[in-house]
């Protein structure tokens, strides 16, 4: 199923608030904003190695089509957290976004 970016976070905002009850009702208490930007630190470090063995250098991950499925897990998994972490720090990540794209296009224009 194709979505927009708007789609993926608002879908990601469902799945933070059942995340933020569950935690609420286990712990007492929701995550930080840091806590949940170092959920996402875990998770760039679970990617890269997924990314190493998808390139050969691990084999520890099963077969490639397991690696492949893990990798692409890890990647939605990873902008989840970036689309969470827009949303709590208030950033409009689509129009940040689009200036980034076109500031770096500017400085590769010849």
């Amino acid at each position: 199923m194709s979505m927009t970016l708007s789609e993926m976070q608002a879908r990601g905002l469902e799945i933070a608030a059942k995340y933020d009850e569950l935690n609420l009702a286990q712990r007492g208490r929701t995550w930080t904003r840091a806590e949940t930007l170092m959920g996402f630190v875990g998770d760039v470090g679970d990617l890269a190695q997924l990314a190493m063995a998808a390139d050969g250098v691990r084999s520890d991950f099963g077969t490639p089509e397991e690696t492949h499925d893990a990798l692409a897990h890890e990647l939605a998994d990873c902008l989840w957290a970036v689309l969470v972490l827009a949303e709590r720090y208030e950033v409009d990540i689509e129009a940040a976004y689009g200036d980034a794209m076109a500031e770096i296009e500017q400085r590769l224009a010849p």
